[in-house]
């Protein structure tokens, strides 16, 4: 196709092609930034870490999503908001969305004191910035090709600094960035540009202040946050440009407008605004950018997070990136769930040439011209209008023919210098058919009355469908605009064909009665000659229709509250003279008789299939069957007000129209003994793109007998539906068509409960009671047409009739065609004909189903098998899925389980370890010649410490978990080993207590009253105190026995005696911040200068039972270990430098085992089989271990390390496995415990391995990566690795249990658990004190035995 219409293009002068010759813009250079410095009027905010500027009052308001907004805060931290900011702990470290309204080019820890930068603001409406921003904005927003904006607020951060801790010898660093933001107004609609000079960004992100020597960096975070008041994360709609540093880094080299280092976003507008929608004009990156290949989309956000060369910058495939979109339901909205969590994404094909020439020229401070302004009323929330340039009104984007896209033709010279918008549009594209309902009815707004201008349209999406707020995307889920270089015939205009979809791939949603038309942005349906609608449904001219829907209502009738929900309409209409009848069954008397006077609810279907005078059409030849009716009535004169509301669904098999009616408010009391009569009226309704608008007054007449009272009501009308925008509009298309309702009859029987409307319509010019009479009788109902036939008016009285599709007959008398017996059906071959009145329809045989086209039928593929997709409700783990055809399934417990397979459990669950074991030995030795240990419990369930083989007469003893201690067995027949605690060794015997001995045994064992025998204490020491026998002669003794002089005492005194030796020491009590934990298991975690404990109800966070296990003032602790086997928790501390342990036992105190040789230990792990434990050091770049009480230290690695950081064991197969986030090599590295066989085990595709686990169970290694935002699974060998979670924030640290994976998480300050087999997040807790988690542990009440 681009070929061809190459080949057909009228030659251009030279002039006109130089621009798409030349290559793409360059990166933007400092001094094309928006003019800046107090010369210009900013305003300075203070130097420092955390400053704001205060309120900056605007003189004119600007928009921000849909609020109106008077006054500004800029930050030091590269962030504006409309409200103060909280403090910068608070957010500056935390994801979007904050608990504010932000506008983030830069958000991170800045610093500006010192002479580091500075950052400049201040308000502008001089032409000179005006027209630049216009420029921009416009290049970005093809749709916005009129955007004058009026104000423009700029801040500039210049040369400005990151906040770094004083260390003490160490220079503060060089690196500065300049970045500037400019919110650019008109009143009504408000964009933001972020423009990013060339070597602009020399930091990309910001350490934490509370990482201290932990070597951590957090990305930039860019983008916009509405924020609530809630303060809740997650509520409030938000849109982030970049996630990690190389998404920062690529903020200059790449853009969403062609212009690399100018980002554009359309952030508020006077209409609500879902979310904030950025430029999608152009993919232009660099000169060095090399063209997508045909069908390989660009993705903004997957060429941020790409890591290019600064010099080699290409098209990065859109599929590395998921696009989610928020539900379309206003329920689901009004619940928070409307924020957008991904940037948008673009597909461009930029054409043979490169997309065209530079959208700037490189002089962009330059004067610009002013744009031409709008002559007629524009909507841009709505995102669905754009100006004809011939007529100046509002139309639905896609529907402008090739000069549309453009606005004002530029000249010549404007081309030469680059003045030509890049391809592109801004929004989304149109929709593919859906099925379900239409939106809600009380979402849409009512426009009552043509002077409030041409009411918004809505998106392209196909008239009989649902009109959503949030389009789903055309393939895999993608937002598409694709970019076509069509030049028109007038050479002098470029056009550009945005998002178009073709008839060859779209022609299933036209009507079977429809032919499909491709136009030069889009395709059309246009029904086939004697039908008539808006080609998407195709009703046959003249023939009787019918209408089935379902009526709800909540209204009050004088004092009286009435309800009914889901009673039954039927409507019966004759096409051929503008009859309609309705009937509405089984309303309540009151609300029955209330309505009689609303014939506009009958009206509705007047209008629809109103009889036409020649040129004027009626309401389904524009709206189809996918429309909303919205209706305000305010009764006189006592001003009840009622609202109905009718959505049209679409049609249904038998081609009946289905619509539902909704009637809410107050309506005045008509007795039962007045009727009601309506005089025929004319209503006068005026047309735009998609909706229609009516407003008129109408009297009704009570009559009682003789009796009549006069009332009135005003009724307000706005019909909206779905234009197709691509077709050319029609040159003299009517703005205002009249509608005549003629022999109006409403009524209600009671007898039957059912409220009934009739009327005759017609449809033609405002003012039309000037026709000269005769009336045709096609017109007044007076021919003699059948009633399946279409009467078709001739000269003055004559006219003609013709049989209506569907029936043959000189049009007096029409037959229906049995379209199924004469063959003129398009049922497939596979499908059965069925005739209709008028029509037919296929149906597919037994074992088919209807292709997308609606005729062909297609064998049903065989329903998946829950077996293989998943589906089955077999009990996980414990039972298999066996498939019994046809999508049918039964589930078997595995051997060792017991139930029914959705249900199975373990015999042996309730068993302890060791009566576990003997039981399975046990049953293996029922199997003759199996020899096994069968092992010894005692009463309590647990492993006898000695345990001997019947079998070979061995015997070894085990630790509580049955495990063998090592060197323990004895041969058969040798003495078996002793067992358990080693016997106390005797103490010593003392001086005292061998003298105490000798003198006892001289005087016989019983010495008398007067005979001296020494005094010792309980630790055989002599007692200070000394006494003869059981006399008062008493004396002083030294620690040797020895008598102090001048200490013996007469009878009746006792000397002073101090004490010989030194107390012994006392076991302390447990201190004031240690709690010993509670048997079970639970994980501990490090939180700065303490060690938190979280218990663990089976995989379920007990968040309420977390609480400070352990305060450690003046700490920073980091890695943290449990050794299983003596209940010890180890960890490392950057701030002292030290490794430290302390038992969970009561009364324990922490104990520094590790004091020297240390800069930043951070990773740690225990080997509890051999009783030693690794770590690492990022400051000296080693790895060491030492045995659990420090000694036997040695250093394994201190080579080829950077920053190393997580470390793990396997003491089963003596591994180890450890990380090194070296930013520029990343790996996860392996080696033996004893250093030996180093290898590296991942090096590709990871960014930042923070966290680091060996599960024993699954002998899985498993790992957090804070740079790809992933946690993944690989087995010890490096093989099937695996995605586990691809959406992580900023992981620190991780542990697995039990099937689940446990992390710290520094973007939420929590730990989070995400569920192995699955990859669902499933808990989080969040402690009370906000600050970084560190290292995380579990605690076990045994030791992990693992497998081999």
């Amino acid at each position: 196709m681009r070929g061809d219409r190459a080949a057909v293009r009228p030659a251009l002068p030279l002039l006109l092609w130089l621009p798409l010759l030349w290559p793409r813009a360059g990166a933007l250079r400092p001094g094309e930034l928006f003019p800046h410095g107090p010369a210009r009027g900013d305003r300075l905010l203070r130097d420092g870490d955390d400053e704001s500027s205060g309120a900056v009052e605007l003189a004119r308001p600007l928009r921000f999503y849909g609020a109106r907004v008077r006054r500004l805060y800029v930050g030091t931290n590269g962030i504006i908001s409309t409200q103060d900011f909280p403090r910068e702990t608070q957010y500056v470290d935390d994801g979007f969305p904050t608990d504010f309204p932000a506008i983030a080019p830069f958000l991170a820890d800045v610093d500006t004191s010192q002479g580091r930068g500075r950052v400049l603001f201040r308000e502008d409406t001089s032409p000179e910035v005006l027209a630049l921003a216009a420029r921009y904005v416009r290049t970005g927003f093809p749709r916005a090709a009129h955007f004058a904006p009026t104000h423009a607020f700029l801040a500039t951060w210049a040369q400005v600094g990151a906040y770094e801790e004083a260390a003490r010898g160490a220079p503060p660093s060089g690196e500065r960035n300049t970045f500037q933001a400019v919110l650019a107004s008109d009143e009504s609609d408000t964009y933001a540009l972020f423009l990013y000079p060339a070597g602009g960004l020399q930091f990309f992100g910001t350490r934490p202040k509370e990482s201290y020597n932990v070597q951590l960096e957090l990305p930039a975070r860019v983008g916009f946050c509405r924020g609530e008041a809630t303060g809740l994360k997650g509520e409030a709609p938000y849109f982030s440009l970049t996630s990690t540093e190389q998404s920062v880094k690529n903020l200059y080299q790449h853009s969403n407008l062609g212009v690399p280092g100018v980002w554009a976003f359309h952030i508020g507008s006077t209409s609500p605004l879902d979310n904030v929608r950025p430029a999608a004009a152009g993919g232009g990156l660099s000169a060095a950018q090399t063209p997508a290949p045909p069908g390989q989309p660009f993705s903004h956000v997957a060429a941020l997070e790409s890591d290019d060369a600064e010099d080699d910058l290409d098209y990065y495939d859109g599929n590395e990136e998921e696009v989610e979109y928020p539900p379309g339901d206003p329920e689901e909205a009004a619940k928070g769930h409307s924020s957008v969590d991904v940037p948008l994404h673009v597909e461009a094909d930029p054409g043979p040439l490169g997309g065209g020439g530079s959208p700037l020229d490189s002089d962009l401070a330059s004067p610009l011209p002013h744009p031409t302004p709008s002559g007629g009323p524009f909507y841009p929330a709505t995102e669905s209008a754009t100006l004809d340039p011939q007529t100046e009104e509002g139309r639905p984007v896609g529907e402008t023919d090739a000069s549309d896209a453009k606005g004002p033709t530029e000249s010549s010279e404007q081309l030469e210098t680059g003045g030509l918008a890049p391809p592109g549009t801004e929004g989304h594209p149109p929709a593919p058919p859906r099925e379900g309902p239409a939106p809600h009815p009380e979402t849409r707004s009512l426009q009552p009355h043509p002077a409030a201008g041409t009411p918004p349209s809505g998106l392209d999406v196909p008239p009989h469908r649902p009109v959503l707020d949030h389009h789903p995307p055309l393939g895999h889920g993608r937002q598409v605009v694709g970019v076509e270089d069509d030049i028109g015939s007038n050479t002098e205009v470029f056009t550009y064909n945005a998002g178009k979809e073709t008839c060859e791939h779209n022609h299933g949603r036209c009507s079977r009665h429809a032919f499909c038309t491709d136009y030069a942005t889009g395709f059309c349906c246009h029904c086939q000659s004697r039908f008539y609608g808006n080609g998407q449904q195709c009703l046959p001219e003249g023939a009787p229709h019918r209408v089935n829907g379902k009526v709800s209502g909540h209204l009050r009738v004088g004092p009286t509250p009435v309800h009914f929900t889901d009673v039954d309409l039927h409507a019966y209409i004759v096409s051929n003279d503008g009859r309609a009848y309705m009937a509405i069954s089984h309303i309540p008397q009151p609300a029955a008789r209330a309505l009689l006077p609303l014939t506009p609810i009958g009206g509705l279907f007047g209008w629809l299939f109103a009889l036409e005078k020649p040129g004027w059409t009626n309401g389904f030849s524009l709206t189809g069957a996918a429309f909303t009716h919205d209706m305000e009535v305010t009764f006189h004169p006592g001003g009840e007000r009622l609202l109905v509301t009718q959505t049209a669904e679409g049609l249904d098999p038998e081609n009946y129209l289905s619509i539902r009616t909704h009637i809410r408010g107050q309506a005045p009391y008509i007795p039962a003994n007045l009727t009601v009569h309506v005089a025929p009226y004319k209503e006068l309704y005026h047309y735009a793109d998609s909706a229609v608008t009516s407003a008129s007054s109408r009297d009704y007449a009570l009559a009682a007998g003789a009796v009549n009272q006069t009332r009135s009501y005003r009724v307000l009308q706005n019909i909206t539906f779905q234009a197709c925008r691509h077709a050319p509009r029609p040159r003299a298309a009517p703005a205002v068509q009249q509608l005549s309702v003629d022999r109006v009859f409403a009524w209600y029987a009671e007898d039957e409960g059912v409220l009934r409307f009739a009327l005759t319509s017609l449809v033609g010019p405002a003012g039309g009671d000037s026709e000269p009479t005769p009336v045709n009788p096609c017109y007044d109902g007076s021919h003699a047409c059948a009633m399946t036939a279409r009467c078709r008016p001739g000269a003055g009285v004559d006219y003609s009739c013709e049989c209506a599709p569907g029936y043959q007959g000189d049009g007096r008398s029409c037959a229906d065609v049995n379209e199924c017996a004469t063959g003129f059906h398009r049922c497939g071959p596979n499908a059965m004909c069925v005739n209709l009145p008028g029509s037919y329809r296929c149906e597919c045989r037994p074992g088919y189903e209807f292709a997308d086209d609606g005729h062909t039928c297609r064998v049903v593929a065989p329903p998946p098998s829950p077996c293989e997709d998943g589906s089955h409700s077999c009990a996980p783990g414990q039972a298999q899925c066996i498939p019994r055809g046809g999508g049918a399934f039964s589930c078997a417990c595995l051997p060792g389980y017991s139930g029914d397979g959705h249900q199975c459990s373990d015999p042996l669950s309730g068993l302890k370890p060791c009566e576990r074991q003997q039981h399975e030995a046990q049953a293996q030795l029922a199997v003759p010649g199996a020899q096994l240990h069968v092992p010894q419990c005692d009463e309590h369930g647990h492993f006898v410490p000695l345990q001997c083989d019947s079998s070979t007469g061995s015997c070894w003893c085990v630790d509580p978990d049955g495990h063998e201690v090592p060197g323990s067995q004895t041969r058969p027949g040798s003495a078996p080993p002793h067992c358990g605690p080693p016997e106390p060794t005797p103490r010593p015997r003392t001086v005292c207590e061998r003298w105490r001995e000798t003198l006892l045994e001289l005087y016989g064992g019983a010495p008398g009253d007067d005979q001296y025998v020494p005094q010792c204490d309980e630790w055989g020491h002599f007692t200070p105190l000394q006494c003869h026998g059981r006399s008062d002669f008493c004396w002083c003794v030294d620690r040797d026995g020895r008598e102090v002089p001048g200490t013996r005492s007469q009878p009746g005194t006792t000397p002073a005696c101090v004490p010989t030796v030194a107390p012994p020491t006392v076991r302390p009590t447990p201190r004031p911040d240690v709690t010993p934990p509670p048997v079970g298991t639970y994980l501990l975690y490090a939180q700065g200068q303490q060690i938190g404990h979280l218990p663990l109800n089976g995989t379920r966070l007990q968040k309420d039972a977390a609480r400070t296990l352990l305060s450690l003032h003046g700490s920073i602790v980091v890695g943290i270990d449990y050794d299983c086997r003596e209940r010890m928790v180890y960890w490392t501390d950057v701030a002292g430098r030290t490794i430290s342990r302390a038992s969970l036992e009561p009364g324990a105190e922490p104990e520094t085992i590790i004091s020297s040789g240390l800069m930043s230990p951070e990773g740690l792990a225990i080997d509890h089989v051999r009783r030693t434990m690794y770590w690492t050091d990022s400051g000296l770049d080693k790895i060491e271990r030492a045995r659990l009480d420090g000694s036997e230290r040695k250093a394994l690695f201190h080579t080829d390390l950077v920053n190393p950081r997580a470390i793990a064991v396997d003491p089963i197969r003596g591994n180890l496995y450890w990380t090194d986030w070296n930013r520029e090599a990343p790996k996860i590295e392996t080696s033996s415990l004893e250093g030996e066989n180093r290898r590296i085990l991942v090096n590709k595709d990871i960014g930042l391995p923070n966290g680091l686990t060996f599960d024993a169970f699954s002998k899985l290694l498993c790992w957090a990566d804070a740079g790809t935002k992933r946690l993944e699974c690989t087995l010890p060998d490096g093989a099937g690795r695996r995605v586990i979670q691809s959406s992580l924030n900023y992981p620190f640290s991780l542990v697995s249990y039990a099937g689940h994976f446990y992390h710290t998480d520094w973007r939420r300050d929590g730990v989070i658990s995400v569920d192995r087999d699955s990859g669902q997040f499933t808990d989080e807790y969040l402690p009370e004190q906000r600050s970084h988690l560190y290292g995380i542990t579990a605690v076990h009440p045994y030791c992990p035995a693992g497998r081999k």
